[in-house]
């Protein structure tokens, strides 16, 4: 993707929920003030369920996240909860000032996940947007909603489309923020039991959604690296780096909103 303006690729860090959320705000202040867009890959360390912005708090198994050293923060943008395995995810973001993209969701969907479409290429692993929606199985958890078209990627088999990543954006006046998760490896019992009431058993959950080291020999690593590749190449973008006001900033926004007990247990305006 050609541009005047510098883009960077931040190679895969570690963070906790909640810093990881604030990082991406900061980043999209960063680009909206005339600063780099960013693509970045991340982990979520420990391992996080992010809840969708208007999802009921009391869908959660807190005692069980608690006992299993699982964190719970509340994204931006809506949807179901999604576990984040330490292991099992990989987690992108494309952060770039909203007047250099597409207004139509549907164009920036299909323009933002180019790369991502890339790096499944690069791995021999068939993927699509979902090309017709699948019933609901469970609303709370977000890999068990009804498949949507637009943002749903599935690897297609004889059996029915089965969810492999799922994107969803967030537009701000002045930036937009697409993030997603790839599931590497799946791990359907840690994912229902963050849930109050997991509504469906591990057998349907891998009914439904499967992992990139189903379908291909590759390591964790490998496809890190495939899918920095690709968002590096579509970007054109250097290989980059926070800046220490960048942190500061992230490290606050981390504390005072991701992991409030406000933002997480109340059903608040996230957009205030």
């Amino acid at each position: 993707m050609a541009t005047d303006r510098r883009w960077r690729l931040i190679r895969e860090e570690a963070w906790e929920g909640p810093m990881n959320m604030a990082l991406d705000e900061v980043a999209a202040a960063t680009a909206a003030a005339g600063g780099p867009r960013t693509v970045r890959l991340y982990r979520w360390e420990p391992s996080t369920l992010s809840l969708g912005y208007r999802q009921d708090p009391n869908s959660v198994d807190w005692e069980f996240c608690e006992r299993e050293g699982i964190t719970v923060t509340r994204r931006p943008t809506g949807g179901g909860g999604i576990y984040h395995d330490s292991y099992g995810d990989i987690s992108y973001s494309i952060i770039a000032p909203a007047d250099e993209l597409p207004g139509d969701l549907m164009e920036s969907y299909e323009l933002l996940c180019e790369p991502i479409f890339d790096g499944f290429e690069r791995l021999g692993v068939d993927a699509t947007f979902a090309p017709e929606s699948q019933p609901e199985i469970h609303e709370p958890a977000c890999y068990l909603r009804e498949l949507h078209p637009a943002h749903d990627v599935v690897v297609p088999e004889p059996g029915g489309a089965r969810k492999l990543s799922g994107n969803a954006q967030y537009r701000r006046k002045d930036a937009i923020i697409q993030h997603g998760s790839i599931t590497y490896e799946t791990r359907p019992e840690r994912h229902l039991g963050t849930f109050a009431d997991p509504g469906t058993t591990p057998q349907e959950f891998e009914g439904r959604v499967t992992g990139l080291c189903e379908h291909a020999e590759i390591s964790r690593e490998e496809a890190v690296g495939a899918f920095e590749a690709s968002l590096q190449e579509w970007a054109g973008a250097e290989e980059g780096a926070w800046t220490d006001e960048e942190l500061e900033a992230a490290r606050e926004r981390a504390e005072g909103k991701f992991a409030s007990a406000e933002w997480n247990h109340d059903r608040i305006d996230p957009l205030a």
